[in-house]
């Protein structure tokens, strides 16, 4: 089967996006002819976005042989040489088929994979299966699925009419590598080739395809899951109390902001950040606290998961 494999984790690193590597690696042993496009850096919690107005570049990327700590930009078209980043494992630049990183979002990137040229040709058949991810992170609630951009591309694929699956990978310990997430990923292939397999309703009823539906698909990072029950359930429902999300920051724009993937590594280690300190108590009527009181404030993303 040919299947597309996006993500929104970005291009392999152990910081940021430690699964997609060995997944695509795990689709290609057991025959599948894979074509990966994904963003070009973090883009979690961005939903289902296009980036309007924005020019969208496409740039090839051959995959490292394993993953290297962070992602390097100037390594990504270039063959590395060391292994480090950009390599290509048959040989060097050009002598294998890339990957594609997209300076968009998740569902930018599905939408480019199913309708453009990069993954067509005479030799390939059509795609026959998205699957996004594997996110680093379950997504197994109302308020994360509807962020996700693992989902949203997911979501973007299957309003393309593809079959469209969202894999996420629910971490414990944060296990990056080794035996445990390569059984992750052997397991996720035999569960997404089944949903796959099925046309029109499945025999017990539940597998269904076509109409804009897709299915959500989460793998638990514990040794002997491909020993275990795959079961259907519900999304939890859940929601944010007041003030979850943000935190305000003092100083200049974007002076406390670290970027995506050090924010995403952050809330991934569940670190709880503090409030925004609070208002001025000067009187309201006065000049000076007319001005401090509608002066321009910053704000960073620093959700608490305890506010769910």
């Amino acid at each position: 089967m040919h299947i597309l494999v996006t993500n929104d984790d970005g291009p392999p690193s152990t910081a940021a996006s430690p699964f997609i590597l060995p997944f695509v690696r795990a689709l290609e042993r057991v025959g599948h002819t894979v074509s990966v496009i994904i963003p070009d850096a973090q883009r979690s919690w961005i939903g289902k976005a296009h980036l309007v107005g924005q020019d969208v570049v496409a740039t090839p990327y051959w995959a490292p042989a394993t993953n290297p700590d962070v992602h390097s930009p100037s390594n990504q078209t270039s063959d590395g040489g060391d292994g480090s980043g950009g390599t290509v494992e048959s040989g060097g630049e050009g002598k294998g088929k890339p990957w594609i990183l997209v300076n968009s979002t998740p569902a930018s990137c599905a939408q480019l994979g199913l309708s453009t040229y990069f993954f067509q040709s005479p030799s390939t058949p059509p795609i026959g299966l998205v699957i996004s991810g594997p996110n680093y992170g379950r997504n197994t609630t109302a308020v994360f699925a509807l962020s996700s951009g693992t989902l949203g591309a997911a979501l973007e694929a299957a309003v393309c009419g593809a079959k469209a699956i969202a894999l996420s990978f629910a971490f414990f310990d944060r296990v990056t590598g080794g035996e445990i997430v390569e059984e992750a990923c052997e397991h996720s292939v035999r569960v997404c080739e089944g949903l796959a397999n099925v046309e029109g309703k499945g025999g017990d009823g539940k597998v269904e395809w076509g109409d804009g539906r897709l299915y959500s698909v989460n793998v638990p990072l514990q040794r002997g899951v491909s020993g275990r029950a795959v079961r259907w359930t519900r999304m939890l429902q859940n929601r944010w109390e007041q003030g979850a999300c943000f935190q305000e920051v003092e100083g200049e724009a974007g002076s406390k902001v670290e970027g995506p993937e050090a924010e995403e590594v952050r809330l991934r280690r569940g670190e709880e950040l503090g409030e925004g300190e609070a208002g001025s108590k000067e009187d309201a009527g006065s000049a000076s606290a007319q001005q401090q009181r509608w002066k321009a404030r910053h704000f960073k993303w620093a959700s608490v998961y305890g506010c769910l």
